[in-house]
């Protein structure tokens, strides 16, 4: 089960308006596809589905997730001129937006992202009062918040990997607070999606990328440390 919920995630999160899913949801979700990516990209494709597809130029997601993607916070000032710092840094950005999806939530976007030789897709999902949720990552489904510490680990799919990832972070003496697991296939790539109470030291990250099965893993701190 993921966190509790307090008093201000309801109230929302100190940001730049017109409105918290619109803006500090959107940005949100671009702070945490940066940290999958590892950096802010190089060139973003982000696709705008449903509610955000016929509304992002006039409630500002256009600069919010143009802004989430330069790392700026919720309450950056620089949101509402993003895209002449977009244009300073060098980040060349595509929108399009899809506004009749039933497969989708109402508030979602889809980033591809590149950066150097790497690329990312993530799917989020903006769920009102800045909170979100993401959905996909790179096609497995994650569903994290980017409010808690977070380990996304692609391994291949062997037995006892659950279990022996799980006695690594217990180690740490931290709470798992949630942890989801998705392939595509009997006995092919596998997905560890894993929340966290606590972060973990960059020893037990190394330790886990040298395990020959795992293939890849990135560790995400709450995006608003």
């Amino acid at each position: 089960m993921a966190g509790k919920s307090s008093v201000f995630d309801m109230i929302g999160p100190v940001m730049i308006g017109p409105s918290s899913s619109h803006t500090a949801g959107v940005v949100r979700i671009a702070r945490a596809a940066i940290r999958v990516l590892g950096g802010i990209p190089d060139e973003a494709s982000i696709v705008f589905y449903n509610s955000f597809a016929r509304t992002y130029e006039g409630h500002g997601s256009d600069r919010a997730i143009i802004g989430g993607l330069l790392d700026f916070k919720t309450d950056d000032e620089r949101i509402r001129e993003a895209l002449d710092f977009a244009k300073e840094k060098g980040l060349v950005y595509h929108f399009k937006s899809i506004g009749n999806s039933s497969v989708h939530h109402p508030n979602t976007i889809k980033l591809n992202l590149r950066r150097g030789d790497r690329k990312v897709e993530v799917v989020g999902e903006s769920l009102g009062g800045g909170l979100i949720n993401i959905a996909e990552v790179d096609g497995f489904v994650a569903n994290f918040s980017a409010q808690l510490h977070t380990l996304i680990i692609k391994a291949q799919d062997v037995s006892g990997a659950i279990a022996f990832i799980s006695s690594v972070i217990a180690q740490e003496k931290t709470n798992i607070a949630t942890m989801s697991v998705s392939r595509k296939g009997k006995n092919d790539l596998a997905c560890h999606v894993i929340e966290m109470d606590s972060g973990i030291r960059p020893i037990t990250i190394d330790y886990l990328k040298s395990l020959p099965w795992i293939k890849e893993l990135i560790y995400i701190p709450d995006i608003d440390l």
